[in-house]
């Protein structure tokens, strides 16, 4: 099933042994267009530290929408329970709480709880997991700020570009909780199309400009105003993905 991923934001996270904060933010790869880590907020237990889970260890979410709004968050209150103790998150490798993330703390977590760098197999191919650098191939002193990991409060709200005129802004992303790939970007088109939200594959992306907030696709304006309509109160079947990929000529996931 899919989830929007702001239905995760400041959900309580449990450890096995009991509670250890929320969720503050989410981190994905913009080259896999997956998420990578979720970072917690643990509150007074471990100040100064920022603490990031991998999806690996993060039992399947039980996601049961309410009749309303369901691709867009408005589910029943979430809490991701976690495959770790207390203990263990309490001595994992200490990050700073405003320190960047670097290919070699992430190696560093990976090696100490025994996760897969490459789990679960994505929905955009093996060539789009990038592999992470390891500790050796780092010189000594650098940060090595891994310079595909992103915020996913960089990309809600960035203005999104078609090849012949601006669509509209990012509303929310939709991940899937199998591979935590992020399937598509939700478009509010109201400046341009008013009252609508348009559904975008990752496939259309062809570049982010991070700094200054904006997407572009390699779609026109037309096929986004001709492709099949999506209905946010309802759950996207398979048959929904497959005319919406057809539309515009993007691989599918698995057909």
């Amino acid at each position: 099933m899919m989830f929007a991923i702001s239905a995760l934001e400041g959900c309580a996270v449990n450890a096995s042994d009991g509670e250890v904060g929320t969720v503050k933010d989410i981190l994905f790869d913009d080259e896999a267009w997956r998420i990578r880590w979720v970072v917690l907020d643990t509150g007074t237990w471990l100040t100064g530290r920022k603490v990031l889970i991998h999806p690996s260890a993060i039992e399947p979410l039980d996601l049961q929408p309410q009749p309303r709004l369901p691709m867009m968050g408005a589910v029943r209150e979430i809490t991701l329970s976690v495959r770790l103790t207390k203990r263990q998150i309490e001595a994992s490798p200490p990050v700073g709480e405003n320190s960047p993330l670097s290919q070699q703390v992430e190696s560093q977590l990976y090696e100490f709880y025994g996760w897969d760098q490459a789990w679960g197999a994505s929905y955009f191919g093996e060539a789009a997991i990038a592999p992470l650098s390891t500790p050796s191939s780092v010189a000594p002193g650098a940060t090595d700020q891994d310079p595909n990991l992103r915020s996913v409060e960089m990309v809600n709200r960035a203005h999104v570009h078609a090849t012949d005129g601006d669509i509209g802004h990012v509303e929310n992303l939709l991940a899937d909780d199998v591979n935590w790939d992020i399937r598509y970007l939700i478009v509010a088109t109201r400046n341009w199309w008013f009252g609508r939200h348009v559904l975008l594959s990752p496939y259309a992306v062809v570049k982010v400009g991070w700094s200054d907030g904006e997407v572009y696709l390699n779609v026109t304006r037309d096929q986004v105003k001709s492709s099949p309509p999506w209905d946010p109160m309802k759950d996207i079947e398979r048959i929904d993905e497959e005319r919406l990929h057809r539309h515009y000529d993007w691989r599918g996931y698995g057909w």
